[in-house]
């Protein structure tokens, strides 16, 4: 089965393509880097000719994996309105994945692990896991601040793919793995397997996961 993978979520976007088995196994055909600014102009153009790369039209694609977040609020509406168009118009199902759980995961730590990400203006999106043989299993992504997450991360691995907090969490003594940050071909491996386990969404209920503080949404809501 053919699966197309997207992540718009950062300036270092992907897409990749992948031939997958209902064994489990997803090898990765092709991933394609898009620039950050240019996603709305690329990401279609780019999937149309990685498709025809490899001899595949869009009616050959059976299932959907796309970074739901979190990350830039432009970027992610860019690729979730694409990727819940072409699911739409082929009725496949589409595994939401958070970048969070794909750091986790690439970290490959067993146990309690919180994956962390420089979120901006002084905040960081945290997502705290545990990892056993059967996965990631989340217990909760938050917005922290740094002195937050020194304190939240306490008795966890830190996985990361920036530098600077993770240079902070060595410095606070804390457990430490620096990964490369995950591109797409890691995001439609992750994507496979939710769509093996049916934890997968309609295009109507596909929504992005900004992971903000309560107090912001409701604010958001109410003006």
């Amino acid at each position: 089965m053919v699966l197309l993978a997207s992540d718009t979520s950062g300036k270092h976007g992907s897409i990749a393509l992948a031939r997958c088995g209902p064994e489990g196994a997803c090898g990765v055909i092709e991933v394609v880097p898009l620039d950050g600014g240019t996603f709305s102009a690329q990401l279609v153009p780019q999937v149309r000719a990685l498709l025809a790369k490899h001899g595949l039209s869009k009616q050959n694609i059976d299932a959907f994996a796309v970074v739901s977040g979190p990350g830039s609020f432009t970027g992610l509406r860019i690729g979730l309105a694409a990727i819940k168009a072409l699911a739409e118009v082929l009725a496949k199902p589409i595994a939401a994945v958070s970048l969070l759980e794909a750091i986790a995961v690439a970290g490959s730590t067993p146990g309690k692990v919180m994956a962390v990400l420089d979120a901006g203006r002084g905040h960081i999106y945290a997502g705290e896991y545990h990892l056993d043989g059967s996965g990631a299993h989340l217990e909760g992504e938050r917005l922290l601040t740094l002195p937050e997450l020194m304190q939240s991360a306490v008795g966890c691995t830190v996985i990361t793919p920036d530098h600077d907090l993770a240079d902070s969490a060595r410095d606070a003594a804390l457990l430490v793995q620096e990964i490369e940050l995950p591109r797409s071909g890691a995001i439609a491996r992750l994507g496979w397997q939710k769509v093996l386990a049916g934890k997968v969404v309609l295009p109507s209920e596909l929504d992005a996961n900004y992971v903000r503080r309560s107090s912001e949404i409701f604010s958001k809501s109410s003006s």
